[in-house]
């Protein structure tokens, strides 16, 4: 389908969107591959202009960057195949059309953990300060690029009669909640309140990543139970998504809790830009 139609009665609202942006010949562009590289770009420039403030070497950083973003495609790739095997186990060839979809983004934060933060061993920089710094991009990346999923009409939620339900083809013409809206304005929140928070009151290396686990962790245990798309643990009937964001979140709790006496160094910059 070239369009969808979609509507959000209770608001009054009524659209037609494509998932895709233009054509060149037989070749499609995607509005999902634009927006989520919109959303890395963003990050990015944001990374870099605080990086000094953490005491972050840009050039570095930038290496770190380049390889965790292989990585994170990779790692998008892998988690989905892992979770949904079923779906690759008859025809593995299939497991290399990524352009057909099953990219998840946990997967894709693991990946560019593991890159970003190898090649920063490598380089010997400081973790915590880097983490501090990768979370808020994460926040600008996954705010902006859940947008993508809107243009796909994908990562809905089950079906409801709140006033904001969506309604469209992919939908089954059932009011559903947009669950990649809810995720959308809560990292986009949550961007703004870490970004006040680095600016004002840090107090030391790793308390913005321990934040982001608490913040993204709260929010998507809860919205992972409404979506219609989960991936299930392959021996329990438990998404796995949502099991590992409770993971996070009691993990950040935990560390914010245990390092709540700690006070930022004195060589680090106490006024970030």
């Amino acid at each position: 389908m070239s369009s969808y139609h979609v509507e959000f009665p209770g608001l009054g609202w009524s659209f037609d969107v494509s998932p895709i942006a233009f054509s060149i010949g037989d070749f499609s562009i995607y509005w999902y591959g634009i927006i989520i590289a919109a959303g890395f770009i963003l990050a990015v420039i944001y990374c870099m202009r605080i990086a000094k403030k953490h005491n972050v070497n840009e050039d570095k950083l930038l290496n770190c960057v380049i390889v965790g973003l292989i990585t994170a495609i990779i790692g998008a790739r892998l988690y989905y195949v892992f979770f949904s095997w079923d779906s690759f186990k008859n025809d593995p060839i299939k497991i290399l059309n990524i352009h057909q979809g099953g990219l998840a983004i946990y997967g894709g934060l693991i990946g560019a953990l593991i890159g970003g933060l190898t090649v920063a061993k490598i380089q010997k920089m400081k973790i915590l300060p880097i983490l501090d710094v990768a979370v808020l991009g994460f926040l600008i990346g996954q705010g902006i690029g859940r947008w993508g999923n809107f243009m796909n009409q994908e990562a809905f939620g089950s079906e409801t009669d709140l006033p904001w339900r969506m309604v469209s083809e992919r939908t089954g013409g059932f009011g559903v909640h947009p669950c990649f809206f809810y995720e959308s304005v809560w990292c986009l929140l949550g961007f703004v309140i870490l970004h006040f928070v680095r600016k004002k009151h840090l107090k030391y290396d790793g308390q913005i990543f321990y934040m982001y686990l608490v913040w993204y962790g709260f929010e998507r245990s809860i919205v992972e139970g409404l979506r219609s798309d989960s991936l299930y643990l392959p021996f329990a009937p438990i998404r796995v998504s949502q099991l590992l964001s409770a993971v996070l979140f009691l993990t950040g709790l935990v560390l914010l809790i245990v390092n709540r006496k700690k006070s930022i160094p004195e060589t680090h910059d106490t006024n970030p830009y």
